[in-house]
C-alpha cells in the first residue's frame, strides 16, 4: 500500500521510501551505464546503442538485481556490472520488439523507436551488439566476486535471454497473433518466458553474485516468478486503460494486433485480482527475511500499483 507521503508500507511499524530508493538507484545505474558505454569507432553503432540504453525508464531490472545482492550480504559495487547487463539486455529486447517484423512500434519511452531514427539495419545491429556487450560487462567489470559466482550469473542470464527464455517467449507470442483459441496456459508460457525470465534473472543473478545458497535461491525464484507474471498482467491492463503519453509507447497495440491478453480472457477486474494474488505470494516468499528485504517487498507492490 502506498501511504500519503509516497512511501510503501512494508510492515505494521515501518514504511519504506520507494520513491527515494528508486530515484537513488536510477541515478547510480544511469551513471554506470553512461560510463560503461562510451562512443568509439564506428560511432554510428555506439550512438544507436546509447540512444535506446540511455532513454530513461524506471531501471526496475537493475534495481532488483542490486536489492537482491545487498539483501544477501553483497554490495552494490559487486553487483553493478550484472545489474547494468540486465538493463542492456532489456534494452536489446525493446529495440528488437519494436521492429516492423515484430511488434512494429514507432515510440518507446516517449521517443521515436531505434529503427525510426537509425534505420532497421542499424537497429538490429544495435540490439545484437547490446546482447553481446551484456556478457562482456559481467565478465570484465565485476570485481571482488569469486569467478565461479560470476560464471553462474553469466550462465543463468544467457539461458534467460535465449530460446529457453526471452526468445522462446517471443516466438510463441508471434505464432499466437491473430489466433482466437489461445489458452491461459499458452499465454502464461509466453509471458513467463518473454517477460518473466529476465525479471527472474535480475533477482537470481544478484543472489548468485552475493553467494546465495540453495534455500535462498528457491525463495527468491518464487518471488521473482510471481512478480514477473504480475508485471505482464499489469502491462496488459495498462495497454487498455492508459494513454500513449502515460505509457511512453503506443497504447492499444495488443488489441490492434489481435493478441490474446489476460484482460481478453479474464476481464480487467479479474486480471487485477490475479495480479494482486501473485504479488501477495511474492511477498510471502520473503517471509524469512528481515527489513533488508523491504526494497524487494516495496518493488513487488510497485509493480501492481504502477501507472506505466
Amino acid at each position: 500500500m502506498v501511504t500519503t507521503d509516497g512511501k510503501i508500507a512494508t510492515s505494521e511499524n515501518s514504511a519504506f521510501d520507494l520513491v527515494g530508493y528508486l530515484a537513488e538507484q536510477k541515478v547510480r545505474v544511469e551513471e554506470a551505464l553512461d560510463q560503461l558505454l562510451p562512443i568509439t569507432e564506428p560511432p554510428t553503432i555506439y550512438k544507436a546503442m546509447r540512444y535506446s540504453l540511455l532513454a530513461g525508464g524506471k531501471r526496475l531490472r537493475p534495481t532488483l538485481c542490486l536489492a537482491t545482492c545487498t539483501l544477501l550480504g553483497g554490495t552494490a559495487e559487486m553487483a553493478m556490472p550484472t545489474a547494468c547487463a540486465m538493463e542492456v539486455i532489456h534494452t536489446m529486447s525493446l529495440i528488437h520488439d519494436d521492429l516492423p517484423a515484430m511488434d512494429n512500434d514507432d515510440y518507446r519511452r516517449g521517443q521515436l523507436t531505434n529503427h525510426k531514427v537509425f534505420g532497421e539495419d542499424m537497429a538490429i545491429l544495435a540490439g545484437d551488439a547490446l546482447l553481446a556487450y551484456a556478457f562482456e560487462l559481467i565478465a570484465s567489470q565485476t570485481e571482488g566476486v569469486p569467478p565461479e559466482r560470476v560464471l553462474k550469473a553469466i550462465a543463468h542470464l544467457a539461458h534467460a535471454a535465449g530460446a529457453g527464455g526471452l526468445v522462446g517467449g517471443q516466438v510463441v507470442d508471434l505464432e499466437s497473433e491473430g489466433k482466437a483459441d489461445i489458452t491461459v496456459d499458452t499465454l502464461t508460457f509466453i509471458h513467463t518466458h518473454k517477460t518473466g525470465a529476465l525479471l527472474e534473472a535480475c533477482v537470481i543473478c544478484g543472489a548468485l553474485i552475493a553467494g546465495a545458497g540453495e534455500e535462498d535461491l528457491q525463495r527468491l525464484s518464487r518471488y521473482a516468478k510471481n512478480i514477473g507474471l504480475a508485471f505482464q498482467i499489469v502491462d496488459d491492463i495498462l495497454d487498455i486503460t492508459s494513454t500513449q503519453e502515460e505509457l511512453g509507447k503506443t497504447a492499444g497495440k495488443d488489441l490492434a494486433a489481435q493478441k490474446v491478453t489476460y484482460p481478453s480472457l479474464w476481464g480487467i477486474e479479474e486480471s487485477r485480482v490475479q495480479a494482486q494474488r501473485l504479488i501477495d505470494e511474492a511477498i510471502a516468499a520473503l517471509a524469512n527475511y528481515d527489513t533488508k528485504a523491504d526494497p524487494l517487498r516495496a518493488l513487488a507492490r510497485f509493480i501492481v500499483e504502477r501507472k506505466n
